[in-house]
C-alpha cells in the first residue's frame, strides 16, 4: 500500500533510476494483476506509448494479521457491524458458497476436488508455494476455517512478484518473433456489500468482465485452451466456471467429476496451481496468472496443456466487487 518514502510509484521510478517514465500505480483489489495489464494495453493502443512493463508486487507477510483484518474493515460501510458478525474474507465468501451448494447439485466433495486437482497441478510448478499434493480425505478432513471452507480450500497469505512487457505490434519484432497477443480484456464491478446482492450464487462482476473480453477478443468461451481461474476458496473457482460461461447455470461440478478441468482435460484450469498452491499476492497474481499464460502459449510451461493457443486469466476482488479478464492467443 505504500511506504514512508512514498507512493510505489515514485519509489519505483527512484529505484530504476528512469524518473523521465511515466509510472502509474494501480491498485484494484485482488483484481489488481490483470487490471494493470487492462491499463497498459490500452496506453499502447491508444498509441501514447510502445512499449510497457507492468509490473505486480505484494509483501502481505508483513503485515499483521490484525492490521490487515482492520484494513478489510475500513472498506465496509459499518465496520463495527460487519466485523461483530465476523464477515472477515473467508466468512463473506463462505456465505455465497454455502448458499451455491444449498441451490446445486454441488457439494463439499467438490469442493475437496478442486483442492485436490490444484495441488496436483502445483507440485509440478517449481515456482510454487505449496508444492504438495493432497488426498480427497486431507481436503475433506481438514480444520474448518469458514463453513464450508476447510485449511485446503483457502490459499496461503503470500509474498510474490511478478512482470510482463507489452509491445505495440508494430514494434513487437524488436523483442520476440514468437508474440503472445492480447485479444482481450475487460472489468467487470458489483457491490460490495452482501445485503445488496439479489442472488448469492454468482458473481456478476465476474460475468461482466469476461461478456467485455470476449466482446473484444471475438471469442466464446468454447474457444479456451486453458485457464487461470481466481481460486482464492475452492469454491470460488467453481461458482467461477458458470459466470465465465465453461459451464451451465449449476453445473459446475460436473466439470470436476468429468475431469475436464485437470491438466490432461479438454479445458485444464489452473495448471500452475493457481492461487491456491502458488500462493496469492493480490498485486501480482494477475501478472502471475498472464506469465503462466504466455508460457503455456509458446509451450514452455513447467506444466504444459498441450496444443493450447486460447488462455483466459481472471480475478475476483475486492472482496466480490471487481473483477478483471484477460484473453491471450499464442504465436500465429
Amino acid at each position: 500500500m505504500g511506504t514512508t518514502d512514498g507512493p510505489p510509484s515514485g519509489v519505483l521510478a527512484d529505484a530504476l533510476g528512469l524518473p523521465e517514465l511515466a509510472v502509474t500505480h494501480i491498485e484494484n483489489s485482488c483484481a489488481t494483476g490483470n487490471d494493470a495489464v487492462r491499463n497498459a494495453l490500452f496506453g499502447i493502443a491508444s498509441g501514447a506509448i510502445d512499449v510497457a512493463l507492468v509490473i505486480g508486487a505484494d509483501k502481505l507477510r508483513e503485515t499483521a494479521q490484525k492490521d490487515l483484518l482492520g484494513e478489510w474493515g475500513m472498506l465496509m460501510r459499518d465496520p463495527a457491524w460487519d466485523y461483530q458478525l465476523g464477515l472477515f474474507g473467508p466468512a463473506g465468501f463462505a456465505l455465497h458458497v454455502n448458499r451455491y451448494l444449498y441451490e446445486s447439485p454441488a457439494t463439499r466433495e467438490h469442493l475437496a476436488m478442486v483442492a485436490v486437482k490444484n495441488h496436483r497441478h502445483g507440485a509440478r510448478n517449481p515456482k510454487a508455494r505449496l508444492r504438495f499434493e493432497i488426498t480427497m480425505e486431507q481436503a475433506l478432513e481438514a480444520p474448518i476455517v469458514a463453513d464450508p471452507f476447510g485449511v485446503y480450500d483457502c490459499v496461503p497469505q503470500s509474498d510474490g512478484a511478478a512482470a510482463l512487457i507489452l509491445a505495440a505490434e508494430d514494434v513487437v519484432d524488436r523483442y520476440t518473433d514468437r508474440p503472445v497477443w492480447v485479444r482481450g480484456v475487460g472489468l467487470g464491478l458489483d457491490s460490495v456489500m452482501h445485503q445488496h446482492k439479489r442472488d448469492m450464487t454468482t458473481f456478476p462482476a465476474t460475468a461482466r468482465a469476461a461478456r467485455a473480453a470476449f466482446t473484444m477478443a471475438g471469442l466464446r468461451p468454447s474457444d479456451v485452451d486453458v485457464a487461470e481461474v481466481h481460486d482464492f476458496f475452492t469454491g470460488i473457482e467453481l461458482i467461477s466456471y458458470e459466470d465465465l460461461g465453461f459451464a451451465d447455470r449449476f453445473e459446475a461440478h460436473k466439470l470436476v467429476e468429468a475431469g475436464v478441468t485437470t491438466v490432461g482435460g479438454s479445458l485444464p484450469v489452473n495448471p500452475s496451481g493457481g492461487l491456491k498452491s502458488k500462493g496469492h499476492p493480490p498485486g501480482a497474481t494477475g501478472v502471475a496468472q498472464c506469465v503462466e499464460l504466455f508460457e503455456q502459449l509458446r509451450g514452455t510451461a513447467a506444466n504444459q496443456v498441450e496444443g493450447a493457443r486460447i488462455g483466459l486469466a481472471h480475478n475476483l476482488g475486492g472482496p466480490t466487487a471487481v473483477a478483471a479478464v484477460t484473453i491471450l492467443e499464442g504465436p500465429r
